[in-house]
């Protein structure tokens, strides 16, 4: 059965399925072979399957079918129309269900054709290797979209002084409060957050404290030196339970090399193809791992993507995907085991999750931790973090 939400708000219930709409009996029902074109919150726990995820990523232009592309441009255009005009009438989407914004007439030829754009991608691309863990990434990060940040802007009032917090406040005051993030933004898979999202990767550091918890306190679990564990596991080798530049220091470059010195160093050499260091090459051998992944043009990967790109990118491009799913698959596991809990996923940023946790469930941690810390890629360490608000995070000590 084809479909498509009216909506995706879980408070809009509404389905297109068969040449119909349908408000009073909005699931699609727990019939087999469900399909529509994306995930949506209001599907969780669905058998469904989505046409997005069979093609990339891509956008429902891209892979239209010849046949349907003067149809489809003339309901885009409709659709931006509409769009303009809720903008210009200040008319916010995520307060209103769409389907009560525009006629029903539209609904039903701008529902059909994505239906049949859906169709054509299942019979004309093959379900993805990692097409599960794709679903359930997608699902998390759904789930994180929905999620309104809380903005305290008076942490702003010291720093005044200064135009570029002035700025920051304006933009701050017309910016989303929701992480809205692009699994499929990047060519390796490190996630991006789509145009109107809240900037939290851009966000400067020196700002990050008008991002408050909803419970007591952030929880920031993140990897010690991930690609450099990701570029190890790639290696056969195994993790160290120690900081690796300091491991690297004692094992590798030998006495007089610092730790700083050491992670310059094995940076500068590792994403350069044309630097030469035969301590690093001696340990790390990047030749023979581009011999195992890299060949004709692409990129295998070790979870499951296939990436076209040139000899030059092609190690940094497998070290920052690989270490990016395994992130991102510990992730998940870890909004598992908090889906009963107060406690939950706040946002994701860069190799590091940070969680808006109750202290009343403080007692999780550590299994938090061990559950983080078991990659696909073998045992990386963790650090963790915690702090009343983003900007004031302490380390702290965590056995587990």
């Amino acid at each position: 059965m084809y479909f498509q939400l009216l909506d995706d708000k879980r408070e809009c219930p509404g389905i297109y399925s068969d040449g119909s709409l349908s408000y009073d009996n909005p699931s699609p029902g727990p019939e087999s072979n469900l399909r529509t074109w994306r995930y949506s919150p209001a599907l969780k726990d669905l058998p469904v399957e989505y046409a997005q995820l069979y093609c990339g990523g891509r956008s429902l232009s891209s892979v239209c079918p010849e046949d349907l592309k003067n149809d489809y441009e003339l309901i885009s255009s409709k659709l931006r129309a509409f769009l303009r005009s809720f903008g210009e009438s200040k008319i916010n989407l995520s307060d209103n269900c769409f389907f009560e914004l525009v006629p029903e007439r539209f609904l039903l030829e701008f529902c059909e054709i994505k239906n049949e754009i859906t169709k054509f991608v299942f019979e004309n691309f093959f379900r993805p290797k990692n097409y599960r863990f794709l679903a359930a990434a997608q699902e998390l990060l759904a789930e994180i979209g929905t999620q309104r940040l809380n903005i305290d802007e008076s942490y702003m009032s010291s720093k005044l002084g200064d135009i570029r917090a002035r700025n920051f406040l304006r933009k701050l005051r017309n910016a989303d409060q929701h992480v809205d993030y692009d699994l499929f933004g990047t060519k390796t898979g490190r996630l991006s957050t789509k145009k109107g999202s809240f900037p939290l990767m851009t966000l400067n550091k020196d700002y990050r404290g008008v991002l408050k918890p909803n419970n007591d306190v952030f929880v920031e679990l993140d990897y010690n030196a991930a690609e450099l564990r990701t570029l190890l596991s790639l290696c056969g080798k195994t993790q160290p339970e120690t900081d690796i530049h300091q491991w690297n220091c004692d094992n590798i470059y030998g006495p007089g090399v610092t730790r700083d010195e050491a992670k310059k160093r094995i940076f500068a050499w590792l994403y350069n193809p044309n630097s030469k260091d035969r301590a690093s090459e001696s340990f790390y051998d990047r030749d023979k791992i581009l011999t195992d992944y890299w060949q004709g043009g692409i990129i295998n990967t070790p979870l499951g993507r296939n990436i076209e790109v040139e000899k030059s990118k092609a190690l940094n491009y497998l070290i920052q995907s690989t270490t990016s799913d395994a992130f991102l698959s510990q992730s998940i596991e870890i909004s598992k085991k908090l889906s009963d809990q107060k406690s939950h996923v706040a946002f994701l940023l860069h190799d590091s999750i940070v969680l808006d946790y109750s202290l009343d469930e403080k007692d999780l941690i550590p299994e938090l931790v061990e559950t983080f810390s078991n990659t696909k890629l073998g045992k990386y360490k963790v650090n963790v973090s915690a702090g009343r608000n983003y900007g004031d995070m302490k380390r702290l000590s965590i056995d587990g």
